[in-house]
């Protein structure tokens, strides 16, 4: 559940790597045009650039600003790091070192994974004290946000890991993915609504607030199922649960893609309350599969579910809001006609990796057209 000691080490020399192939000292046949870093891990790889005066640009993503790759002081000189690199502008992060800020300070330009995250690292509240730097990167120009996206392979009417494929209003296929699902968890046989978590199981996700609001789901005649591993606290917190409702709840500590795949074709809605979302794939992953996400508006949520649409959102992070669009669902799941309605532009929706290719090569040309001196040697394969 913790990092290995040396991760420094481990990634600076991933990070030095990188470096050396961009700046030709690798002994290869080529050299690219720009490299694409992402989070604190890669970071360093634009130090190094910049420390040794090459110009070759970088791209570095933000999947999760909270994980910054922080370090004593003191290893700066085993990373190769320059001691005048330690302050404030540059890799020193409230007197520790931050591999995430080498990325965010020497990258020619600096993504994440939603535009609505993107707005929202430049503010206090989600910037988690790294939003002044952000806020100058994106007045330059410098920081832009580009979603994520799912592959072929979520399709429910070719995914051979569910009890049985279906398509858009095959709804007999959706409800026998439901009864092999309440049968995986030991659930009783219910016409109810079936909600489901797929999740890390940690304090980001919001799993205090689905704990809370579980007893309101179970007493509407609602059965959840849950699948993830994390933080043990909450694990513990969720076989408690279980052991309080059985029949009605159901967990499974670990993780399973096969189990997971087949959650969200029999689940009617999937519970997502995370605090913060950069992105998100499993809203995607859930709508897909006719499965509508119940999530708070922020980051990728907010731009990849349309409320009353596709999928419910809700504003606060309390308990009241967040059952309020619960409670919201399970009307709509009363009345038939609108409930299939939303299922069908859920799973009609199309956010797909297509959708983030020309995004990125727009991004690619104008970051290498921006170097003041151009390469001429070949991009690799």
């Amino acid at each position: 559940g913790v990092g290995w000691e040396d991760n420094d080490i481990r990634f600076a020399r991933l990070s030095l790597a990188a470096a050396q192939i961009a700046s030709g000292q690798a002994g290869l046949d080529w050299q690219p045009d720009l490299l694409h870093l992402n989070d604190w891990t890669c970071g360093l790889a634009a130090g190094y650039l910049h420390w040794w005066g090459h110009d070759v640009p970088s791209v570095f993503t933000i999947h999760n600003l909270a994980y910054q790759g922080l370090y004593d002081v003191s290893r700066c000189q085993a990373l190769g790091i320059p001691a005048d690199a330690f302050n404030m502008h540059e890799v020193e992060y409230f007197g520790q070192l931050s591999l995430m800020k080498a990325g965010l300070v020497y990258a020619s330009h600096i993504t994440t994974v939603s535009a609505t995250y993107a707005r929202e690292i430049t503010t206090p509240q989600f910037g988690c004290g790294l939003n002044g730097l952000l806020t100058q990167r994106a007045e330059k120009g410098q920081l832009s946000g580009i979603p994520n996206g799912i592959d072929d392979s979520w399709d429910p009417r070719t995914d051979t890991h569910l009890a049985q494929a279906f398509a858009m209003n095959d709804w007999r296929g959706k409800r026998a993915n439901a009864e092999h699902v309440r049968r995986m968890f030991g659930l009783g046989v219910s016409n109810g609504p079936l909600f489901a978590v797929v999740s890390r199981l940690v304090h980001q996700k919001g799993l205090d607030l689905t704990i809370g609001a579980a007893e309101s789901i179970v007493r509407a005649g609602g059965q959840i199922v849950f699948i993830g591993r994390g933080e043990m606290p909450v694990e513990k917190a969720l076989c408690n649960l279980a052991a309080r409702f059985p029949g009605s709840i159901g967990v499974n500590i670990g993780f399973d893609e096969g189990e997971a795949r087949c959650m969200y074709a029999g689940s009617d809605f999937l519970l997502m309350p995370s605090r913060f979302e950069p992105c998100g794939l499993s809203q995607m992953y859930a709508q897909r599969f006719g499965s509508l996400p119940i999530a708070h508006r922020t980051g990728g949520l907010a731009d990849t579910i349309e409320d009353g649409v596709t999928g419910f959102l809700f504003d606060e992070m309390t308990l009241e809001s967040y059952i309020h669009a619960i409670q919201r669902a399970m009307t709509v799941f009363q009345a038939t006609d609108l409930f299939y309605a939303m299922r069908r532009a859920a799973m009609a929706g199309r956010y797909h990796w297509r959708q983030s290719i020309e995004p990125y090569s727009q991004l690619y040309r104008k970051v290498v057209t921006g170097k003041e001196k151009q390469h001429t040697y070949a991009v690799a394969p």
